[in-house]
C-alpha cells in the first residue's frame, strides 16, 4: 500500500432539481417530462465525491458505510482505502463549504460523509441561509442538460474565511477549487494555497476572465474548451483547430499556471500541455514562456459510448484527474495516461442519469 495522499475540495454544495424532457418547451409552452428527480449536486461537492469513489471500490451490497469501516472520526471525517487500480495508494478527501440550515443542507452532508465516505467537517451550516439550488433539464434525446442555479449558501463563503491556509486542518496534497463559490473567495483561497506552498487544480466553472496575477496561484488548471475561450478572449469556433488549442494552453501557461493546462473537447477528447517538470514551489523559475519549447503536449481521443446525461461529466474528469496527481506526489507524471484514465471515468458517467449517482466507483472502471 501506497503513501496515504490527502485532497481538500473547496467548494460549492447544492441540491439537485432535475427534469427529464425529450425537448426544451417553446416560450409561453407548458409540456409534461418524463421524469423528475432530486440528487445532490454542485460542483465542489460532485469532485468530492468523484475523488471519493474513483479511490476506492463500491462497497459490498447491504454493507453500511459507518464510522468505524472507514475510520471516521467524531467530526465527520473520512479515511478512504483504495483496494485496487492504478498506483495503490489510501486517498482521504475533505469537503470545504456551506450548506444552510435546512434539509437539504443535512441531507448534502450525509450523502458526502456516509455514502462517499468525505470528510464533512470543513462543511459549516449557516443559520437563517438556505443550501444552494440548481435547477436541471436534461434533454433525453441528446443527454444534453440546461442548469439554473441559486447560489444560497455558497455566496456566503467569504474572502474573509480564508485570509490564511487553516493550520488546524490537515496539509492536503491538493487543493481543488472552482468558481460556484464568489470570485473573490476563490482568489483568496488561491493567494492562502499558494503562501502556505500548496498545489491547486483550478476547475474555473463557472467561467469567468481571471485577473493576472490568479495564474501564478494555479498549479493545474482543467476547463473545458467553451470555458478556454472565455478566460483566452479567443473564439469558441477557433477551438476546432487542434494547433488553436494547444496555443491556448501556452497562453495560460505563459500566464504563470504552474504545471498543466488539460483542455476537455467534449466528444473530441482532451488536450493537455504541461512543463517540463513540476516546479517546486519559491523556487525562482525565470520568465513563464522561457520553458516553451520543451513543453509535453498532446491529445487523448474520448471513449465512444452512449450518451444518456453529461452533467457530471466534467466534474469526474477533474476527480479521477485529482486522484491521479495527488498520488504522483510531484514526482514526474505520465500525462496521456492520466488523462486517458480522466476521460474513461467521465465516459462511464454520461452513461448514467444524474450527478453523484452517475459518477463510477474504481471498481467499475475497466482496466
Amino acid at each position: 500500500m501506497g503513501q496515504a495522499r490527502r485532497i481538500t475540495v473547496v467548494g460549492s454544495l447544492n441540491m439537485d432539481l432535475v427534469m427529464h424532457t425529450a425537448r426544451l418547451p417553446s416560450p409561453g409552452e407548458t409540456l409534461t417530462g418524463e421524469s423528475f428527480e432530486t440528487g445532490c449536486g454542485g460542483k465542489g461537492a460532485n469532485q468530492a465525491v468523484a475523488c471519493a469513489r474513483l479511490s476506492r471500490t463500491r462497497p459490498a451490497a447491504g454493507s453500511a458505510q459507518t464510522s468505524r469501516d472507514y475510520g471516521h472520526d467524531p467530526n465527520g471525517s473520512a479515511q478512504l482505502t483504495l483496494t485496487e487500480g492504478p498506483d495503490d495508494g489510501e486517498v482521504h478527501v475533505r469537503m470545504v463549504g456551506a450548506v444552510g440550515d435546512d434539509s437539504f443542507g443535512e441531507s448534502m452532508k450525509a450523502a458526502l460523509r456516509d455514502d462517499a465516505g468525505v470528510d464533512v467537517s470543513g462543511v459549516q451550516t449557516l443559520s437563517g441561509t438556505k443550501t444552494g439550488v440548481a435547477v436541471i433539464t436534461v434533454e433525453t434525446v441528446t443527454g444534453e442538460n440546461y442548469i439554473l442555479l441559486a447560489p444560497n449558501a455558497n455566496h456566503a463563503m467569504t474572502p474573509s474565511m480564508f485570509q490564511e491556509w487553516p493550520r488546524s486542518a490537515p496539509r492536503p496534497d491538493l487543493i481543488v477549487l472552482e468558481l460556484e463559490i464568489p470570485l473573490e473567495t476563490a482568489l483568496q483561497v488561491l493567494r492562502a494555497a499558494k503562501d502556505a506552498g500548496l498545489d491547486v487544480l483550478l476547475n474555473p466553472a463557472p467561467a469567468v476572465p481571471l485577473p493576472d496575477e490568479a495564474y501564478p496561484g494555479i498549479t493545474h488548471l482543467v476547463l473545458n474548451e467553451t470555458e478556454a475561450a472565455i478566460l483566452s478572449g479567443i473564439s469558441l469556433d477557433r477551438f476546432e483547430d487542434e494547433e488553436t488549442v494547444g496555443r491556448v494552453c501556452d497562453l495560460f501557461l505563459d500566464r504563470g499556471v504552474q504545471f498543466a493546462v488539460i483542455v476537455t473537447l467534449g466528444g473530441r477528447g482532451a488536450y493537455f500541455c504541461h512543463r517540463p517538470q513540476q516546479p517546486r514551489h519559491g523556487e525562482d523559475h525565470g520568465r513563464p514562456s522561457e520553458d516553451r519549447p520543451r513543453r509535453v503536449r498532446g491529445i487523448v481521443a474520448a471513449s465512444k459510448v452512449s450518451v444518456v446525461d453529461t452533467t457530471a461529466a466534467g466534474d469526474t474528469f477533474v476527480g479521477a484527474y485529482a486522484v491521479q496527481i495527488a498520488r504522483a506526489g510531484g514526482q514526474q507524471v505520465d500525462m496521456t495516461r492520466i488523462v486517458d484514465w480522466a476521460n474513461r471515468a467521465a465516459a462511464k458517467t454520461v452513461q448514467g442519469r444524474g450527478a453523484q449517482s452517475a459518477i463510477p466507483w474504481l471498481d467499475e472502471m475497466s482496466p
